[in-house]
């Protein structure tokens, strides 16, 4: 059969791509959801036990606040580069490297005794993370025509919202756990920690770094995706005669634009998953088990919210203003936290989280609309990057404010002008190209629909 034939139809008018695609989603989407799920819930599960290591290492609110973001300056950090070591070693050797440190390091956080340990691991869990959500992203470039890789990664992306409803009941069920001179805390870190390790073995052995080496799919099968991917990167090729470098994008008003958008809703989801459980505390006399229920609700009412802004925005179509929706509505939830009681509180936080989990997912198409093809991915990986250190400046400035006011009410009126700022900022945000970085047509190209 002619390979051609594959390359130049699309999935559905060929039933050998499409077999290709279908099997390619099957093997390895699950695989990355899983993964994503174990990621996340490693990187967040320190919110569940901040009391009982207060209690047992003496660890108070300001060095928990700064050792919950050392994360993200370890994650910034060594992003890029790992992401370049994958696409050097490949996708099978990196992914499965990037599972054992994690679960290593996460599994270490049992063995902590002071705040020292607590930073260095904590920093060390950003470096072994790093260049995982970049890496599956580039994955799919090479596994996946440009109409299925939208829908992959919004698969992949639920991994993170999985993630968030059951890590508190999940946390707070090992959290019961002693024996063996090992506290519930220890218990937790060790189990959600080896259980990364375990996943890093079937990593190894379930991935293949390129379709050729798929020996679940047919040659026929390997041909016709390999040929259909790379006629979208010739197409692209020739529907430029500039290719824009980083440099030159970075020098870019809106990509730093971006930056600052993605940075405010970070700010705002991030204080919420560290110093959530703190807060629902506060309503009572509450088990670890209670604690993570009731933190599972927020983000399983952000979900609904998540998918309802997603149908709504399609039908009517003005992105920033559905970004702008998003963030008043995350400040007015912060706001409002700040003048009632704990249960108050947690009731205004559930309000908040519909708008600041809804604005993360509604902002990306922004700048996907935005950048040149070619360039967009690496962009993305660096707007997550520098979004996430977020991550690091909200629990740091929570913990420096409960130390010494013995209140986090400074912040949440922060995260809430923050927002409102966000949203007036993300009206100067432009989602089709600029006369700079449209693509140049040569004379008598032809030109072919976006993938």
């Amino acid at each position: 059969m002619n390979n051609s034939s594959h390359a130049s139809a699309a999935p559905e008018s060929d039933p050998v791509l499409a077999r290709a695609v279908s099997k390619v989603k099957g093997h390895v989407l699950p695989l990355f959801v899983i993964m994503f799920i174990l990621n996340y819930i490693d990187r967040v599960n320190i919110g569940f036990v901040r009391t009982h290591m207060e209690h047992d290492l003496g660890i108070g609110a300001a060095a928990y606040g700064f050792g919950a973001g050392l994360f993200f300056i370890g994650y910034a950090l060594f992003e890029v580069p790992s992401n370049m070591l994958l696409q050097k070693v490949g996708a099978r050797i990196w992914l499965t490297r990037i599972m054992f440190t994690w679960g290593i390091v996460a599994t270490m956080m049992a063995f902590i005794q002071n705040e020292t340990h607590f930073y260095i691991l904590r920093f060390l869990l950003g470096v072994a993370e790093a260049g995982f959500f970049p890496g599956v992203i580039y994955y799919f470039t090479r596994w996946l025509p440009g109409v299925e890789r939208g829908k992959a990664i919004a698969i992949f992306l639920s991994g993170s919202a999985v993630a968030s409803l059951i890590s508190g009941p999940l946390s707070g069920a090992l959290l019961q756990i002693e024996g063996f001179g090992f506290h519930g805390w220890q218990w937790m870190f060790a189990i959600e920690g080896l259980a990364s390790v375990a996943l890093g073995f079937f990593v190894w052995f379930w991935l293949d770094s390129k379709p050729h080496d798929a020996k679940w799919m047919t040659r026929e099968e390997q041909d016709a995706l390999v040929n259909a991917i790379d006629r979208e990167q010739r197409e692209r090729e020739a529907l430029t005669t500039v290719k824009p470098t980083i440099g030159k994008l970075l020098k870019d008003r809106q990509i730093l634009l971006f930056c600052a958008l993605y940075f405010c809703i970070q700010l705002t989801i991030y204080a919420a998953t560290f110093w959530l459980p703190s807060i629902i505390k506060k309503m009572g006399d509450l088990s670890d088990i209670q604690v993570g229920f009731f933190n599972s609700i927020p983000w399983l009412i952000s979900i609904i919210a998540m998918y309802a802004f997603a149908s709504l925005s399609g039908k009517f179509k003005f992105q920033q203003a559905w970004v702008a929706a998003a963030l008043l509505i995350a400040a007015a939830g912060m706001f409002m936290s700040t003048t009632g009681g704990p249960i108050f509180a947690f009731v205004a936080i559930c309000f908040a989280a519909i708008g600041f989990k809804s604005a993360s997912s509604l902002f990306w198409p922004i700048p996907q609309g935005y950048l040149d093809v070619r360039i967009a991915a690496a962009v993305i990986a660096l707007i997550n990057s520098i979004g996430n250190l977020g991550g690091f400046v909200a629990p740091t400035t929570f913990g420096f404010l409960e130390q010494t006011t013995g209140s986090i009410q400074g912040g949440l009126y922060g995260l809430a002008g923050t927002s409102v700022l966000a949203a007036i900022l993300v009206f100067f945000a432009k989602t089709s190209p600029s006369a700079a970085l449209a693509p140049t047509v040569p004379t008598g190209a032809a030109l072919s629909k976006p993938l």
